[in-house]
């Protein structure tokens, strides 16, 4: 197996590959753009399609042009060089002046994307026993215009995660405006009550994620709005993304939570779904 890679980026603009980013690239000006993180198993992009069925909606809602799949597929495969680590894609809508109207050639009907590759060690191993939950104050705003969409506005995520600096949190929790729980920071959140998974709605805010979805299809999950006291009186919860799988809650607050059978199994099956996330192999 390839040592742990350390961080490289690679940079396109449309077919072409370029030095840096352009000047005034609109990602980085205004967070006109969108990003996938991918969890590569041995230089092999399991959930590929997902991730970029996922990367082709979002820019057909923003009117984002694509690169061709199979160019970013090959560069991938090129920079993870059969790894495990993480792959970072960024599309953004590409240069532009000051100003929010997105600048287009003449006679054009988009312009040429800029696409962003990075290559990132794996996360360390998630806590023994299970990660160790708080609220955070932010709340999360609702646009249904980006709702779902993994975008690259993600200041309330950075404003949320700057809300503590203890080694023994783990993540935050967040709600939207009406007190509902949405997500935490960097991932979704899915509760048992008597044998049923729930997970909340990203119609208003927050993330479709990857790995939320494939459970749902796993777990016939039920996507229903959750209150702070559903979520505190359920017999078991985790988290997940697509970089970490299933990471089970042991603490929020006072409450804790013993392991789950029901959460074992949960793993078991996804792990089959993913190689990287075989039980044990974190």
């Amino acid at each position: 197996m390839a040592p742990d890679p350390t961080p490289e980026a690679r940079y396109f603009h449309g077919e072409r590959r370029v030095p840096a980013l352009p000047p005034f690239d609109r990602g980085q000006a205004y967070g006109d753009a969108l990003f996938e993180t991918l969890r590569a198993h041995r230089g092999a992009l399991p959930w590929w399609d997902a991730h970029w069925a996922r990367l082709a909606h979002g820019a057909q809602r923003l009117g984002l042009a694509l690169p061709d799949p199979q160019r970013v597929r090959s560069e991938a495969a090129q920079l993870l060089d059969g790894a495990d680590a993480v792959l970072k894609l960024i599309l953004s809508r590409g240069a532009g002046g000051r100003g929010y109207a997105p600048q287009m050639p003449s006679g054009a009907a988009q312009a040429e994307p800029v696409w962003t590759l990075s290559r990132h060690p794996l996360p360390p191993p998630a806590r023994a026993g299970g990660l160790r939950l708080r609220w955070c104050e932010l709340r999360l705003a609702e646009q249904p215009a980006l709702a779902g969409l993994k975008h690259c506005n993600r200041l309330e995520q950075v404003l949320a995660r700057a809300e503590w600096d203890d080694p023994d949190i783990d993540e935050g929790l967040l709600r939207n405006a009406a007190g509902e729980v949405v997500c935490a920071t960097a991932a979704n959140v899915v509760v048992l009550h008597a044998q049923r998974w729930t997970t909340p709605p990203v119609d208003r805010c927050g993330v479709a994620g990857i790995c939320r979805q494939r459970l749902i299809e796993l777990s016939a999950a039920s996507v229903a709005p959750l209150s702070v006291d559903e979520l505190q009186r359920a017999d078991a919860i985790f988290l997940c993304n697509a970089v970490r799988g299933i990471l089970p809650v042991a603490r929020l607050g006072e409450r804790q939570w013993a392991p789950h059978p029901a959460l074992a199994e949960l793993r078991r099956r996804l792990g089959d779904a993913h190689p990287a996330f075989v039980p044990g192999d974190d």
